[in-house]
């Protein structure tokens, strides 16, 4: 399955000036004023379509009148711990939900997903979690918050000091590689995609549930 993401940029984060770079990550120049910082912390994000999930009191009736619980996941924040030789990087979200009948107190508990992608579909982990969610009586909404955390190695995530070496090498008038860009360069690029890592989060929907979305 390709994956379109909402990431948060952690990993090639635009900084308006160089300097917001810290000390180890890899700065490219992507044009007056802009560059990308190469980081070794995952970009985390959630999937389109994956971010909603919607359930309904009959299986074979998908209008508004069978509607029983819609739910979203928000507020995703990433923190990463690049300090070791294994990176470990956390999102925490909180999910929303909206229940149509509010009669009683009411525990639902939502499935949701956490894989990590390399070089943007390569899958190297997934695991499944719960999110618990408790209506009170009466109550229409419910609000939970949940954490979702992965491990990617750090030699995996880091680029080669040749490739580092290519990129960030002087090159002076009359050169004949000095008007070439080195982020064109094919072993360049692969080098780069296989460095980036993204932390994906979103519900783990039925395929039902996934063409729901899909079609609203």
């Amino acid at each position: 399955m390709m994956f379109r993401t909402r990431a948060i940029p952690v990993l090639a984060a635009l900084a308006a000036l160089a300097g917001c770079s810290k000390e180890g990550e890899l700065v490219l120049d992507q044009g007056v004023g802009i560059a990308s910082v190469l980081t070794i912390c995952p970009a985390v994000g959630i999937p389109d379509y994956t971010g909603d999930v919607t359930t309904f009191r009959s299986e074979d009736d998908r209008s508004t009148a069978s509607l029983d619980v819609s739910a979203a996941i928000t507020n995703l924040r990433a923190t990463c711990n690049d300090t070791a030789a294994q990176v470990y990087s956390e999102a925490a979200f909180e999910v929303h939900a909206r229940r149509t009948d509010t009669r009683g107190s009411r525990t639902v508990t939502l499935p949701y997903f956490v894989t990590v992608l390399r070089g943007g579909n390569a899958v190297v982990s997934k695991r499944v979690g719960e999110v618990m969610l408790t209506f009170a009586e009466g109550q229409e909404r419910a609000v939970a918050t949940a954490k979702a955390g992965s491990f990617i190695n750090r030699a995996d995530a880091a680029l080669p000091d040749d490739i580092r070496e290519k990129i960030t090498r002087r090159r002076r008038a009359g050169e004949v590689d000095a008007a070439l860009d080195p982020l064109a360069d094919p072993e360049v690029k692969a080098a780069i995609a296989r460095t980036r890592f993204e932390m994906l989060v979103g519900f783990q929907l039925s395929e039902d549930q996934l063409a729901y979305n899909v079609r609203r």
